[in-house]
C-alpha cells in the first residue's frame, strides 16, 4: 500500500509540471528609442528570468532613436540569459535608424507583412558637417552593425548598406536576405512558428516552448512612461521657456506664489528632460541671453533693437539646443515650435514694454506730485495763509494771489512740505 503510494506521488510529480503553462513576456515600444525604452527593456527582461518565461517578445516600431540608449539596449540583447524575440509589428510599422540596431541584434527577428526595416544612415540635423567627421560617424555605425550581424549570423553585407548607402527593405526582402528569421501575421501565428525553435544563448543552446503558452504583457511604470514623455525634445524647450518666465512674474511680482510655483516645477522638469538628452549648452546660454535681452527691453529704451536681438537670440539658441554630437541621433525641436515660442515671447514682451512706457507717462496719483494741479475748495479763508480740502482730505494752504474766500475753488501750484500753494480757478 505505501509502495503504491509513493509510486502515485512521483509519477504525478511531471504531470504537475506539464500542466504548468509556460510563459511569454511581451514589451511594446512605439515611438523614439530613448533612456525610458532602455531601462524599460532592462526591466522588462529581468521580470521574465525572474519569471522563468521562455522568452521575452518586443513589439517594435520606431522611426530611430539615441545612440546611446541603443548600444545600452544592444548590450541587454547580446548579454541576455533569455531568447529575445524582436517583432516588428503591427502592418505599416518600421525599424528605421536606430531601430536596425535593435532588431538585428536580437536572437530571433521578426517582421509582420506590410512593414519595413533599414534607413540607419548617419544623417545630421545641424546642416552640413565636415567630411572627414561625417566619416568617422559612418564607419562607427558601419562596424557596430557588423559587430550585430557577425554575431546573430545574419546579412553583414546588407547591414553594412543599410548603414553606408541608406537601404530600406521589406519584410519579405528582409526575409530573403538573411536580415530577419520569420514573416509572422499576428501574435499567435509568431508563438506557433517559434515553438521548438532553437536559439544560442550565452550559456549554451536553447529550445523555445511557445505552443499554448501564457502572453504576460509587461506594462512601461508610471515612473518610466513620465520620463519617456520628458525625454521629447520638444516637451523638455516647452518646460524650459515656462520655467523661465514663470519665476520672471515671481521676481518682478513677488508673493504672486503661483507663476514662481509653476515655473519652479517646470524648471525642474526641463533639466530631468535635459539629462536625458544631447544637450548644447551654447543653445541653453543663447535662449537665456535672449530672456535677459527681453527684461532689458522693457527697463532700457532702444526703440525695439533689444527685442530683435533678443528672437534671434532665441532661435538660435532653440535651434542650436538639442546637440547632435553623434550624428545618428534622432531627436530635434519642432520648427513649429520654435517659431511658436518665439512669437508669443516677442508678443508679450512688446506688450509689456508698451505697458511700461504707458505706465511711465501717466501722471501720478499718489504722494505729491500727484496732487499738482488738483483742484479743491477752499475750507477757511486764505489770507492768504487756510486750509482747503481736496480728494476728502484737509490740507493747509497758501494763495499766491491775495485773499481767497471760503468756497472758492482753487488749483495746486506747487507743494512746499505740507503745505499747498495754491491759486484761484
Amino acid at each position: 500500500m505505501v509502495k503504491k503510494f509513493l509510486f502515485a506521488i512521483i509519477f504525478s510529480i511531471p504531470i504537475v509540471a506539464l500542466s504548468q503553462p509556460y510563459k511569454i513576456y511581451l514589451l511594446t515600444i512605439d515611438g523614439a528609442i530613448n533612456p525610458a525604452s532602455a531601462e524599460y527593456i532592462h526591466e522588462g527582461i529581468k521580470a521574465a528570468i525572474d519569471d522563468k518565461a521562455e522568452c521575452v517578445i518586443i513589439k517594435l516600431n520606431t522611426p530611430g532613436g539615441l545612440l546611446k540608449s541603443t548600444r545600452v539596449i544592444v548590450t541587454e540583447f547580446l548579454q541576455s540569459k533569455i531568447p529575445i524575440v524582436v517583432y516588428v509589428h503591427p502592418q505599416g510599422s518600421q525599424a528605421a535608424s536606430a531601430g536596425v540596431f535593435v532588431t538585428m541584434a536580437a536572437h530571433i527577428a521578426v517582421m509582420a507583412p506590410g512593414t519595413n526595416i533599414g534607413a540607419a544612415h548617419p544623417v545630421t540635423l545641424e546642416g552640413q558637417q565636415d567630411s572627414i567627421m561625417m566619416e568617422k560617424a559612418t564607419n562607427d555605425a558601419a562596424a557596430f552593425i557588423r559587430t550585430i550581424s557577425e554575431k546573430r549570423k545574419r546579412n553583414i553585407e546588407w547591414g553594412e548598406d543599410a548603414v553606408r548607402k541608406s537601404l530600406s527593405i521589406t519584410e519579405s526582402e528582409a526575409l530573403k536576405k538573411n536580415v530577419i528569421d520569420i514573416v509572422a501575421e499576428s501574435l499567435n501565428d509568431l508563438t506557433e512558428q517559434l515553438d521548438g525553435r532553437k536559439v544560442e544563448m550565452v550559456d549554451g543552446e536553447k529550445a523555445i516552448h511557445s505552443k499554448n503558452a501564457e502572453i504576460i504583457s509587461y506594462e512601461m511604470s508610471f515612473k518610466l512612461k513620465l520620463l519617456n514623455t520628458l525625454s521629447d525634445p520638444n516637451i523638455a524647450y516647452i518646460l524650459f521657456m515656462l520655467g523661465l518666465y514663470g519665476l520672471l512674474f515671481e521676481l518682478y511680482n513677488p508673493g504672486s506664489i503661483f507663476p514662481g510655483i509653476v515655473g519652479g516645477i517646470c524648471i525642474i522638469l526641463a533639466f530631468y528632460s535635459f539629462h536625458t538628452l544631447p544637450i548644447n549648452y551654447a543653445g541653453l546660454a543663447l535662449i537665456i541671453f535672449a530672456v535677459i535681452l527681453f527684461i532689458l527691453e522693457i527697463k532700457i529704451i532702444s526703440h525695439g533693437l533689444l527685442t530683435v536681438g533678443g528672437s534671434i537670440s532665441l532661435i538660435l539658441g532653440s535651434i542650436m539646443l538639442i546637440d547632435n554630437e553623434s550624428t545618428l541621433e534622432f531627436v530635434k525641436i519642432s520648427w513649429q515650435i520654435i517659431v511658436l515660442i518665439v512669437v508669443m515671447t516677442v508678443l508679450f514682451f512688446i506688450f509689456a514694454v508698451g505697458l511700461g512706457i504707458k505706465a511711465q507717462r501717466r501722471k501720478p496719483t499718489t504722494g505729491t506730485e500727484g496732487i499738482l494741479l488738483e483742484v479743491g475748495n477752499v475750507v477757511s479763508e486764505l489770507k492768504p495763509n487756510g486750509t482747503i480740502q481736496i480728494h476728502g482730505e484737509i490740507w493747509n494752504a497758501e494763495s499766491i494771489e491775495g485773499k481767497i474766500p471760503k468756497g472758492c475753488r482753487v488749483k495746486v501750484v506747487e507743494v512746499n512740505n505740507l503745505t499747498l500753494k495754491v491759486k484761484k480757478v
